[in-house]
């Protein structure tokens, strides 16, 4: 007979035991500052955002509409893990300008060069493996190999990058799986490796064997100065896997970047690949191509150069003026980040709520040291405020830093 009165249902435990590695991976500091800086009322340096009023917005959008219109049911199909061959073709002869030789087996396109992290980590790392990384590092990337439970060995860094000084005593006595690396215009930093050290640093790896993971989001933003020459292109005995990517110079939306190396490590992170997430969105990578091919990217780079350069001396304008004594920053050629350092005793996690308050807001540095983490640092973003609001959004911070 059926009750009258439903029996309650057994409540699901409200929660689950996770993965051991789950314990080592934290939250991003930066994505869970986004969630209050963003606001339209708050003048933020926070994000390391692109200025989305220089996205080839009508371009891509042609270029969308006809691969739509010459080929949409093979921009809709499945496609190969490894990527578009003719996007990837492209993509070495665009690499060739720089001196790295690259057959288009030797590409596999990812989803954002992030992917290309992961994907690296996930194929080389066994719990307790050691990755060598600048200190500070990027923090997603430290992210990411935590999440596989990686350990760190940290190489202290200055205006010239990497202390690959520290390296080689790192390399004997931790024999590391993975040195990491963000060679121009660093993420914190802005900073970039200079060119005897970028020898020297491939020499050690190849001498010891140890693959140099080559992240190189910001490479074409160099608005002063010569450009240098990516480890890849120094490496002559398969030691470098660099990462490269759509995000920073047409739009972070398209998510394509590339990862570029050995052809047989490459084949292994397109196997992980294939088991993360099939392919990179076919409609993206065609559009992309047809876009590089009608489009004067040459010229879109000079104008993001332009643009992100006079920013950047806007700010590091607007620093001298309205920092107080004791306040140093470091002075990028590219990229869009500038990393300050406070005046002794003070912390930029203390100070972020005051900065709130008047409504402006950066990222404190702590959470991109991956050991020794100091309070004394924060980093700015300027490629995504236009010149005006750089400067007020710098005079409200120096107020509020000035009143410590």
């Amino acid at each position: 007979m059926i009750p009258a009165t439903p029996l309650p249902l057994a409540r699901p435990k409200a929660e689950f035991p996770l993965a051991h590695r789950m314990t080592q991976l934290k939250a991003s500091a930066v994505r869970e500052i986004l969630k209050v800086a963003e606001r339209p009322d708050i003048l933020s340096f926070a994000g390391g955002l692109p200025a989305p009023e220089l996205f080839p917005v009508a371009a891509i959008a042609q270029a969308h509409a006809e691969v739509f219109a010459s080929e949409g049911p093979a921009a809709l199909q499945y496609s190969t893990t490894e990527g578009f061959a003719p996007l990837r073709e492209w993509i070495c002869s665009h690499l060739a300008k720089g001196g790295l030789r690259a057959t288009a087996e030797q590409v596999l396109i990812t989803c954002g060069s992030q992917q290309g992290i992961e994907l690296t980590a996930k194929v080389l790392l066994d719990p307790g493996d050691v990755v060598v990384v600048e200190n500070p590092s990027y923090l997603a990337a430290l992210q990411t190999f935590s999440g596989y439970e990686a350990s760190f060995a940290v190489a202290g860094s200055d205006d010239d990058g990497m202390r690959v000084d520290d390296l080689e005593r790192i390399l004997i006595e931790r024999r590391p799986k993975l040195i990491y690396i963000v060679p121009n215009f660093h993420n914190p930093k802005g900073t970039s490796l200079s060119l005897e050290r970028r020898h020297m640093l491939v020499r050690l790896a190849q001498r010891h064997r140890v693959l140099i993971l080559e992240d190189d989001p910001y490479g074409e933003l160099r608005f002063r100065g010569k450009p240098l020459p990516s480890l890849a292109s120094l490496d002559t005995e398969g030691v470098v896997l660099q990462l490269g990517t759509f995000s920073k110079t047409l739009a972070p939306g398209l998510r394509i970047g590339w990862v570029t190396g050995p052809r047989e490590l490459v084949r292994s992170l397109t196997i992980a690949k294939q088991a993360s997430d099939l392919h990179t969105a076919t409609l993206a990578q065609r559009a992309t191509l047809k876009l590089l091919n009608q489009f004067d990217y040459t010229g879109h780079l000079n104008q993001l150069r332009a643009q992100y350069g006079e920013r950047c001396l806007v700010m590091l304008d607007a620093l001298k003026e309205n920092m107080p004594p004791g306040t140093r920053w470091t002075q990028p050629d590219g990229g869009m980040f500038v990393w300050v350092e406070l005046p002794p005793g003070m912390s930029a996690e203390e100070l972020f709520p005051k900065a709130l308050e008047k409504k402006v807001a950066f990222v404190p540095g702590t959470s991109f040291f991956a050991a020794h983490a100091r309070k004394e640092f924060m980093r700015l973003n300027y490629s995504n405020r236009p010149p005006e609001l750089i400067r007020e959004g710098i005079r409200r911070l120096g107020a509020v830093i000035s009143t410590q």
